[in-house]
């Protein structure tokens, strides 16, 4: 893993628009970030999709685990959620993707930072915008890069086995990052041959006649993906409905996927997997023997309230946002500080792709200290030839 300095295209804003990604410069600051690109060897890749692949698997054998033996007190999720999952929970089929935030610093093995496999963004730029720099740029260049591909398959895999009925509508908050995931979402579904219509969060409405989502137009909602936190939803008024019998099963994604993308997983992998080569020592609550951490807000998001510390002095925080509707426990895990990639830059972090249970490629996120946002650059790569 190696970063390099380039001048970047001419024309670079208005090729990047041309695929879609408008946000590239959020107040003037670069967050598609075209002057370095990162090269990964064949070393690399191996390393990161192995990770990626038992990590995955580590994730679903214990969702399932505590789902079944009932044990997932410490994820804070308000009872009637916690007691719709369990009754509805068939195993961990349904799912669509996710993303995993690895630590990597081109020689050791990855570390699991965080697994958001309910909302991940960074897809449009990932999947498609890097890969048309890519062949501008490096023509015939490879990447570690599948992601498209591998949506199409797994929407096409999900339409098979009659968990998808004949149209999907897809809903998202009202902001440019999420309708251009959506949009990308909604094309590969397309690819696949399925129908989809879409409309915001705030469009969907409840027919008490019929007992049904609608949408603004009245029609049923019979399958929903939605770019919205579980973790919101199920403290929301509209969040009643959801977990009624006859709606949980609409989800994309899966009610049970708010355990993966909530940081008491880290610790609950450590205490399952310790001393695993892919994990990170993490605890609930305090930092135990813990001399270097990361402390984490159980719902943090993008980087919010991630507090550094580093023989016992903050290196770096964030404030703490407001992170969806009240009803939030502040409690905090301590995870220890990983060996990320660090350049003249900053630091960089590897987002691993899963679409259905198969590692698919890589996006690159930079940023100027130990903590990355949601303004954190995403710098382009290249398979090294």
């Amino acid at each position: 893993m190696r970063r390099f300095d380039i001048p970047p295209r001419p024309d670079w804003p208005a090729k990047v628009e041309k695929w879609g990604l408008t946000y590239h410069t959020p107040g003037g600051q670069p967050y598609w970030y075209e002057s370095a690109y990162y090269t990964l060897d064949d070393t690399d890749v191996e390393r990161i999709e192995n990770a990626t692949n038992e990590l995955h698997r580590l994730c679903l054998e214990t969702v399932d685990d505590l789902i079944r033996t009932r044990q997932i007190a410490e994820f804070g999720i308000p009872e009637a959620a916690a007691t719709a999952m369990i009754e509805d929970y068939k195993g961990p089929k349904g799912h669509l993707y996710g993303r995993f935030d690895l630590a990597y610093d081109g020689e050791s093995e990855p570390k699991l930072l965080e697994y958001n496999a309910d909302t991940p963004t960074a897809l449009l730029e990932a999947a498609v915008v890097q890969w048309q720099w890519s062949q501008d740029r490096f023509p015939g260049s490879d990447q570690f890069n599948s992601i498209w591909e591998a949506l199409v398959a797994r929407w096409q895999a999900l339409s098979a086995d009659g968990t998808l009925p004949g149209k999907i509508h897809f809903a998202h908050s009202d902001s440019d990052e999420d309708l251009l995931t959506v949009s990308l979402l909604r094309d590969t579904a397309t690819s696949a041959g399925l129908r989809s219509d879409g409309l915001l969060m705030s469009d969907i409405g409840w027919n008490s006649d019929r007992n049904t989502f609608v949408d603004a137009a009245e029609a049923p909602i019979r399958k929903l993906f939605k770019l919205y936190p579980w973790e919101w939803l199920v403290r929301e008024d509209f969040g009643e409905k959801a977990l009624l019998p006859d709606m949980r099963s609409i989800w994309i994604e899966p009610m049970w996927k708010m355990l993966l993308s909530n940081k008491a997983l880290l610790p609950i992998l450590w205490q399952r997997y310790p001393g695993h080569p892919n994990l990170l020592p993490a605890y609930f609550d305090e930092p135990g023997d813990l001399t270097d951490f990361v402390r984490k807000p159980l719902f943090s998001r993008e980087g919010d309230g991630i507090t550094v510390v580093v023989e016992g002095v903050t290196q770096e925080e964030t404030p703490e946002a407001e992170m969806g509707p009240a009803g939030f426990e502040p409690r905090f895990v301590y995870q220890a500080v990983a060996p990320l990639y660090w350049t003249v830059a900053g630091a960089a972090v590897i987002g691993s792709w899963v679409v259905g249970d198969e590692s698919c490629g890589v996006g690159i996120r930079e940023a100027d200290g130990w903590i990355t946002t949601d303004t954190s650059r995403f710098v382009p790569h290249l398979i090294q030839p």
